[in-house]
């Protein structure tokens, strides 16, 4: 039997994207543990290790007007109990709440509180100096392609 090639597991696309994200999300959360804007409850949890790429997937998909725990699982491409288990520690943080949704009584949305609001800005400024730390690792004109090539493949 021929001996295969290994080297493609660990720099195929797919394996660069993962690895990428990852580190992009790790400064994202070590920026905004040192953020002094950001609640400090939450910046200390951040800055224990506490909050993980996870549970950014809140920060990210939930819409500014609350969203049910469905959409917000779909958003993220979760199931909806691993969201709901996100939501929970969310909640027990003081980042989100749960409150009845207006168009139907029987339903619940999920929406930020005032300290949520102030995580939501701290993300939104450490993932600008993100991608300015990129821009500069790898030049602008590069960051330019990767953006542009992501946002084809990304959204189809």
């Amino acid at each position: 039997m021929a001996t295969a090639r290994d080297d493609w597991r660990g720099a195929h696309l797919g394996r660069l994207l993962g690895e990428a994200m990852r580190r992009f999300d790790a400064r994202v959360l070590e920026l905004m543990a040192h953020d002094p804007e950001v609640p400090l409850a939450l910046s200390n949890l951040a800055a224990r290790q506490q909050v993980s790429a996870a549970h950014i997937h809140i920060t990210r998909h939930l819409a500014l007007q609350g969203s049910r725990l469905t959409e917000l699982a779909e958003a993220a491409g979760m199931r909806k109990q691993a969201m709901a288990a996100l939501v929970d520690q969310c909640e027990a943080w003081g980042i989100v709440r749960r409150e009845e949704d207006p168009r139907d009584g029987r339903a619940r949305r999920i929406v930020f509180t005032e300290a949520g609001l102030g995580w939501l800005h701290g993300f939104e400024r450490a993932v600008a100096r993100a991608e300015a730390e990129f821009d500069e690792a790898v030049g602008a004109p590069v960051a330019a392609v990767v953006r542009l090539g992501l946002e084809v493949y990304a959204m189809p």
